[in-house]
């Protein structure tokens, strides 16, 4: 199933869901499984792997986390293939002053924005698609 290529089509079909829960950016040695967590993403690096979970999880293991951020979701399958849309978006928040993580999944790409800023991100998102 390929998702949305079209620029054009995937600004003008932007729709945005905040996610429930404040998320953090752990990093540990070792697999997850032997922390009992179920992690958002997980990406493996040279350095150790880095997890996004829920800051309350976090917190409970005694892991040091960085970012508490709120998680956005866009509601439209773009294409993993897919050019500008998510630079598009960065550069926008940019100007508000906000950075941004994002994270792209099969189906939809997610966005990481600070916690206390989602608001201003979804606002910011909802008038992208509208032009």
């Amino acid at each position: 199933m390929a998702g949305e290529k079209n620029l054009d089509v995937l600004m003008k079909s932007l729709s945005a869901v905040l996610v429930d829960g404040v998320y953090v950016f752990v990093t540990v040695q070792g697999d997850h499984k032997s922390f009992g967590f179920k992690p958002r993403m997980t990406f493996e690096e040279a350095e150790g792997t880095t997890y996004i979970m829920l800051k309350s999880e976090a917190a409970a293991l005694g892991l040091p986390y960085e970012f508490p951020s709120r998680m956005i979701t866009l509601n439209i399958h773009s294409s993993l293939e897919a050019v500008g849309f998510m630079a598009r978006i960065a550069t926008e928040l940019a100007k508000h002053d906000m950075g941004v993580n994002p994270v792209a999944g099969f189906f939809h790409d997610h966005l990481f924005v600070p916690d206390g800023r989602e608001q201003d991100a979804m606002r910011i998102l909802q008038a992208m698609a509208q032009g």
